[in-house]
């Protein structure tokens, strides 16, 4: 099957970092905005409780300026199957600014898997929010989440591949 897969978050979160690590496995220091979309492609293989399933994820990277998601929320979230949202917890106010990522989307695609990435896991040092504060946005509005690290490649792979399973059972089912 094929999915559609939209990151969302504020600037400068590791949206294009998380994507980079899973496709690629490369992480890079340097900080370069996204402008406009960009599309990466990765196949998963799932194994359901019942069925294997070849997932092929069409991962859309967005900028992540607030004024952009009004004016392209239609062309990018259009036949999204699934949400990686993504918050800097060196930067709290990211994870609040995630429900309106969130509310947009759903404006367009309706009720869809969401994951919550509480990114930039390494920098705990100067962490101004915690996985339980990543625990109680997501699951207060009924998401899961997974802590991670573009740099080290800490839960990368984990949340790609929760929301990928989500996504396939939600359209192909396991029976």
């Amino acid at each position: 099957m094929k999915a559609k897969v939209c990151l969302v978050g504020e600037a400068a979160v590791g949206k294009t970092s998380l994507i980079r690590r899973f496709v690629v496995n490369e992480f890079d220091e340097h900080y370069v905005t996204t402008i406009g979309t960009r599309i990466s492609r990765k196949l998963v293989s799932l194994r359901l409780p019942r069925r294997e399933v070849d997932v092929s994820l069409m991962i859309w990277d967005i900028m992540g300026t607030k004024g952009f998601r009004q004016l392209l929320q239609g062309a990018y979230f259009t036949l999204a199957h699934g949400l990686l949202a993504v918050a800097d917890i060196t930067r709290g106010g990211t994870l609040a600014d995630l429900q309106g990522w969130i509310d947009a989307a759903s404006r367009v695609t309706g009720p869809i898997p969401v994951i919550v990435a509480g990114n930039k896991q390494d920098l705990t040092e100067g962490a101004e929010i915690g996985p339980e504060d990543v625990a109680r946005f997501a699951q207060g509005s009924g998401h899961d989440f997974v802590m991670t690290s573009a740099k080290t490649g800490e839960g990368v792979e984990e949340a790609f591949r929760r929301l990928a399973t989500r996504i396939a059972l939600r359209v192909v089912g396991d029976s």
